[in-house]
């Protein structure tokens, strides 16, 4: 005859209640992401409109866009170049690059650490949201860190005259580290993966 489980106190379950319902104090902060995610769509549309403009012959337009690349030139840029095209069509990329990062963390990290939003049958999910969970989160970040990073060396090489060598070094070695580490997060979720299937046989 097995013995009857014993009922934690009500005093005592409150704790640990209080305490899970503590992840909703995530909440305002995923909500800030969407907002900061609306400041992206803005910023590149921002952008877009002036290298439209700028493609129309719009001197202001291309002025504010070879501002905003910190491209120099030894003559005045009367109109755009296939390099200057480029560096904005680069930078509109690592926009959209952002803001995939910031969609995977928002709906990856609310699904994962706050509430399950019961997308099963909703035609639009995520094929990766399936089966989300925090390792899997933290190696889809570190791809899309890697990515934003490549956008940024390319960049960086394609206007490498405005630079000087210790700034390239540097970069190159900063995106190396980054290489670096998302293979290292990859290799230690593939360990503990091996390490957990060993465990249930």
């Amino acid at each position: 005859m097995s013995t009857p489980k014993k009922q934690p106190s009500s005093a005592m379950q409150f704790l640990p209640n209080m305490i899970f319902a503590s992840r909703w104090l995530q909440l305002p902060l995923y909500l800030g992401l969407i907002i900061a995610q609306g400041v992206y769509v803005f910023s590149f549309l921002r952008e877009l409109l002036h290298l439209v403009e700028a493609a129309f012959g719009n001197q202001a337009a291309l002025q504010s866009l070879v501002s905003s690349i910190g491209y120099k030139s030894d003559v005045t840029i009367a109109s755009l170049n296939e390099t200057v095209i480029m560096l904005v069509v680069l930078g509109l990329i690592d926009v959209v690059m952002i803001s995939n990062l910031l969609i995977m963390v928002i709906v990856g990290g609310y699904e994962t650490f706050v509430s399950r939003m019961n997308l099963e049958e909703h035609p639009d999910q995520p094929e990766w949201l399936s089966h989300v969970n925090a390792s899997v989160l933290k190696v889809k970040l570190a791809m899309a860190i890697i990515g934003i990073s490549s956008i940024h060396l390319l960049k960086t090489f394609i206007n490498a005259a405005n630079y000087s060598e210790q700034m390239l070094m540097w970069q190159t070695l900063i995106h190396i580290t980054f290489l670096l580490s998302a293979v290292a997060v990859a290799y230690t979720d593939k360990l503990m993966s091996s390490t957990g299937q060993t465990g249930k046989h």
